[in-house]
């Protein structure tokens, strides 16, 4: 069993010395029988949330009206659910009532996929009502039950359904697939910033253009922001290297290719932070830039290495050419050139206003940028002395 799981053995045998069951469930269980890395773990109990608090002594109420309690423990902290159903979901996300059961297959029946309504108990046998192993083995993402049922319970599933096809390479059940096709619509209901996190999951995953395919192929792409006319604009993306690309160089593809008129508000319908909007408006301004910015060694300084290597990736999916080459290129160029940021420089602001015996103004900037580009371009040494007798040969002090 991971050590993870192991760590936590102690907190279900307490749970089960004072009577009641207690089991690891969802995704850590799910990961531990496909091998992946395992960074928590959930755990399910037949105990309510009052009887989980007497039975430890520190625990916090961080979900408790959906029967979640925090325990902490020496060993590290544990969110505790109670096994429960659920009933009414009028806002295609949150159940309206929830009640508290001492049955664990109903607590599994309510979980969305079959391969996450596994569990697993303290000597690592697994309780699998609904067959996720198998699906889990044969790579298919089955709903618990009635997809349609499912999918009107918390509308989010269909994004995740796709956000798993990207992470794990599966294939989606027919029927979960119809009724993906079927159910669009209702993905509208959902708050953007909840399908932003799934969406960009999916973007993170090694199979993120079958995932996206998926996504045209379904029409669910109709109901997210920006891309309900886009269908011809975003099929051209599954014959890019997207692989290569991470979340910021994928927006920036992403936009070119939907042809956006006006990136930052695309990108705020989508409710991405504004540090990323104005990172993807730079890479795409670089990316399109001519003649390409890679020739210039003033453009790759002021842009600096990580959105400098970013905007050349971007540019070289736009042209066709081999992304890892365009970044091996651009590092190389950033390492060559002479000084890295301008601290680097030997000449200051004060400097040029002590030799130029002239008020503060707008020329301070300009002259530092003349000096700077000359430096970098190796027309000029960066000596502060070899600075000033250039500056003095120019007649600009």
């Amino acid at each position: 069993m991971d050590q993870l799981f192991l760590k936590s053995v102690p907190i279900l045998e307490l749970i089960e010395k004072a009577g009641f069951e207690a089991y690891f469930v969802g995704g850590s269980v799910r990961d531990y029988i496909l091998g992946r890395p395992i960074n928590d773990v959930d755990i399910a109990s037949s105990a309510t949330p009052l009887e989980i608090k007497g039975i430890f002594p520190k625990t916090a109420d961080i979900g408790i009206e959906h029967g979640t309690v925090l325990v902490i423990a020496e060993s590290g902290t544990y969110e505790i659910t109670t096994f429960r159903t659920e009933s009414g979901y009028t806002d295609f996300r949150r159940p309206d009532s929830v009640q508290f059961v001492r049955s664990l297959t109903e607590d599994l029946q309510r979980r969305d996929f079959t391969m996450n309504a596994i569990a697993m108990d303290k000597s690592g046998n697994m309780i699998d009502p609904f067959n996720g192993k198998r699906d889990l083995l044969q790579k298919r993402i089955i709903t618990v039950g009635n997809p349609h049922e499912r999918f009107h319970e918390d509308a989010l599933r269909m994004m995740r359904a796709l956000r798993f096809v990207s992470q794990l390479d599966f294939e989606l059940d027919q029927q979960t697939f119809d009724s993906l096709q079927e159910n669009g619509p209702i993905i509208s209901e959902i708050a953007i910033e909840r399908i932003l996190i799934e969406f960009e999951k999916l973007l993170a995953g090694a199979y993120k253009t079958r995932a996206l395919s998926l996504l045209l192929e379904s029409g669910l792409y109709q109901y997210l922001p920006q891309f309900s006319n886009q269908k011809e604009n975003l099929e051209k993306l599954l014959n890019l290297p997207l692989h290569h690309l991470k979340a910021a160089e994928l927006w920036s593809v992403i936009m070119i290719y939907t042809n956006a008129k006006d990136i930052e508000a695309a990108l705020r319908e989508w409710k991405l932070p504004l540090k990323t909007i104005r990172s993807v408006q730079r890479i795409i301004q670089l990316a399109k830039k001519e003649p390409p910015f890679e020739n210039s060694a003033l453009e790759i300084f002021q842009a600096g290495q990580i959105e400098a290597v970013q905007a050349a990736k971007v540019r070289a999916v736009l042209t066709g050419r081999n992304v890892k080459d365009a970044e091996k290129v651009i590092h190389q160029r950033f390492n060559e050139l002479i000084i890295k940021q301008m601290s680097d420089l030997t000449v200051t602001g004060t400097d040029l206003l002590k030799w130029h015996q002239e008020r503060p103004g707008p020329w301070v900037k300009e002259y530092l940028e003349l000096i700077l580009k000359a430096v970098l371009n190796a027309e000029l040494r960066n000596e502060k002395d070899e600075i000033k007798r250039w500056l003095e040969k120019c007649n600009l002090i």
